[in-house]
């Protein structure tokens, strides 16, 4: 049970954010720097995005609550926004997207924005994190998966940064196009499965 939870939330989680596809943003965005200067940001860019993936894993189902959202409603709607991200994927949208919120901010330092937020922790991984633990609900042991998994893939996302310039030669732009629409076949299928799982919680499916 606990391997099928990390798989689960190692593929959505590394999908969504994508570690391989923002290697070539933070190069673009940290041209003309050190090495030194580009690990500084790297680090904190990292630093940025996990600890808000962390305050809406945390916090995220208590403000659904408040507002009168149930989980089971936010599953589906976090499905469909997933199967969305999936779809620009898959049809190479979400790059252009992600160069546009790049080129969009001229700060020098772009470690908070865009890297932080919302390159790393935008609305797809804030929405997965709050889906990921709420499905973990009562379950401590679940939910300390989901963090330490979630730290895992910025982790990865760190190492491809510090290694952004290699891999981004080695893979080319056909091998980059060919992982993005791959990992966007696997994200459109867990978001069918999110939704399959609040169609269910709220009465409108059999259980498996």
């Amino acid at each position: 049970m606990e391997l099928d939870l990390a798989t689960t939330a190692f593929v959505t989680l590394f999908v969504i954010i994508d570690p391989i596809g923002l290697a070539p943003m933070f190069v673009a965005l940290t041209r003309g720097m050190g090495a030194a200067q580009r690990r500084v940001i790297a680090l904190r860019a990292c630093l940025v995005g996990a600890g808000v993936l962390a305050v809406f894993g945390f916090a995220g189902e208590f403000v659904l609550s408040k507002v009168g959202i149930s989980m089971p409603a936010f599953r589906i709607s976090g499905g469909i926004l997933l199967f969305l991200t999936a779809l620009e994927m898959l049809f190479e949208r979400r790059s252009k997207r992600r160069e546009q919120s790049a080129e969009a901010d001229p700060h020098p330092d772009p470690s908070v924005f865009p890297l932080g937020m919302p390159l790393i922790a935008g609305p797809g991984a804030m929405t997965s994190m709050i889906l990921l633990v709420g499905q973990q609900s009562g379950e401590v042991t679940g939910q300390v998966m989901v963090y330490a998994v979630m730290l895992a893939v910025v982790a990865i996302t760190l190492i491809f940064f510090l290694m952004a310039a290699p891999i981004e030669k080695a893979l080319g732009h056909t091998g980059t196009n060919i992982i993005t629409r791959l990992l966007g076949m696997f994200l459109a299928a867990l978001a069918v499965q999110f939704v399959l799982d609040g169609l269910r919680d709220f009465g409108l499916m059999g259980g498996a």
